[in-house]
């Protein structure tokens, strides 16, 4: 999985593509929180080259948007398609995001 960050109003854009996977998940987990430590509250996450993601993926987001909305920000996903919008509304997660 390819994962780029850059700076944007105060948070981050976060472009993702590819298959996110246990070890994937668990990299992207550690940036954002490293994010998080520096100030920044608010994510922006690109999904629309994410061809997979499984339970590890959805609990890193889950898990950041809970640190983001404690410091008064959020996690916004964008472009969420196939197979992992469907995880998304079926997991019902689309009802604790921003869907972009």
């Amino acid at each position: 999985m390819k994962q780029e960050f850059k700076s944007k109003d105060g948070g981050v854009n976060v472009f993702l593509s590819g298959s996110m996977y246990v070890e994937e998940a668990a990299v992207l987990r550690e940036k954002l929180l490293g994010y998080i430590d520096k100030g920044v509250k608010t994510f922006w996450v690109d999904l629309k080259e994410v061809d997979y993601m499984d339970s590890s993926g959805l609990g890193v987001l889950v898990a950041i948007q809970k640190r983001a909305r404690q410091q008064g920000g959020e996690v916004v996903l964008v472009g969420a398609n196939g197979p992992v919008k469907e995880i998304i509304e079926l997991t019902r997660l689309n009802k604790i995001f921003t869907m972009r």
